[in-house]
């Protein structure tokens, strides 16, 4: 890991293949996955980033993977997507990030992926609608989640102390969840989600 001026902050939203609540967040990477494996996307949007003096506000960008057992045991199968509204430079410091060559979560998901697709530059929709969000690639990916909220309560579900890069995220359920490319497909419609704010790398 090299020594680089950069970070991102914003709003992400992440669907895997788990019932609710996926137990490879509630209780770590060791655990097994609901379904034995994990088909899992996590997505994101920058409000507020930069590297190297490259502005990456507004960008959108995704990490699709198929881990074929616990997470933590590795050899998984991934690809990214980046938003195709980057200029060059923006793309070069999208995949320099994305790399996992100068810290963030991606150094460790980046290490556990023993087959990696590469990356697509392609039109990313992001959409945050009140507490919901949605996102979509065309003929690629098509997520939205609903956050769940606890009968008796107003506000949704939320969580702490879960990931080094999420302050909290609120849990959600998948109402759409299609994904096809690079000769995988899955469907998490009705499965585990999570959406909240990020911020890269972790202080």
């Amino acid at each position: 890991m090299t020594t680089t001026s950069w970070h991102l902050s914003g709003d992400f939203l992440e669907l895997c293949n788990c019932e609710v609540a996926c137990p490879c967040v509630m209780v770590g990477s060791d655990a097994m996955p609901t379904e034995g494996f994990c088909d899992g996307a996590f997505t994101w949007h920058v409000e507020d980033g930069e590297f190297e003096g490259v502005l990456l506000d507004g960008l959108n960008f995704a990490f699709l993977h198929h881990a074929p057992g616990r997470r933590s045991d590795g050899n998984w199968t991934a690809a990214v997507y980046v938003d195709e509204q980057a200029d060059q430079r923006q793309r070069e410091a999208l995949i320099e990030i994305l790399s996992g060559k100068h810290g963030g979560p991606m150094e460790n998901y980046m290490a556990l992926t023993g087959n990696f697709l590469g990356v697509r530059f392609v039109p990313i929709d992001y959409k945050r609608e009140g507490v919901n969000r949605s996102v979509s690639i065309p003929a690629v990916l098509d997520f939205a989640v609903d956050v769940l909220v606890k009968p008796g309560f107003e506000d949704p579900i939320r969580l702490e102390n879960t990931r080094g890069w999420v302050p909290w995220m609120s849990l959600a359920r998948g109402t759409r969840g299609a994904f096809t490319d690079h000769g995988l497909r899955f469907e998490n419609t009705g499965k585990n989600g999570f959406c909240g704010p990020f911020r890269w790398p972790t202080a």
